[in-house]
């Protein structure tokens, strides 16, 4: 598996665990705190977080079908896109899971 693979799945579970934080913070500040403008922010937000949460399940499916996961897995990898923080939590697990398989199948460097 190339490191590249891994480090997509990476920049997007950090960029939708973003975006979703932020919009449940938009949807605190609008229905809880009915704020003014929190409705356009959490308009911009949720689209943004929508489009981009696609490209995070298809990178985090080439990820889980490379690395050979079982169903159950490859799932709880997929949904840690729609619950606020867990992406942060899932991608650092998974990211030190594979950072070894990784390295030993990227072939070594001659230093000089």
């Amino acid at each position: 598996m190339k490191k590249s693979v891994l480090t997509r799945y990476r920049v997007m579970a950090y960029v939708t665990g973003v975006l979703l934080v932020l919009l449940t913070v938009g949807v605190i500040a609008k229905y809880l705190l009915e704020m003014d403008g929190a409705a356009d922010f959490t308009r911009v937000v949720g689209i943004a977080h929508g489009w981009l949460y696609v490209l995070y399940l298809i990178f985090a499916f080439d990820l889980g079908s490379k690395a050979k996961w079982p169903v159950g897995k490859q799932l709880w990898v997929l949904l840690a896109g729609t619950i606020p923080t867990a992406a942060f939590f899932v991608e650092r697990r998974i990211s030190h899971e594979l950072e070894a398989r990784v390295a030993e199948d990227s072939p070594a460097t001659a230093k000089a």
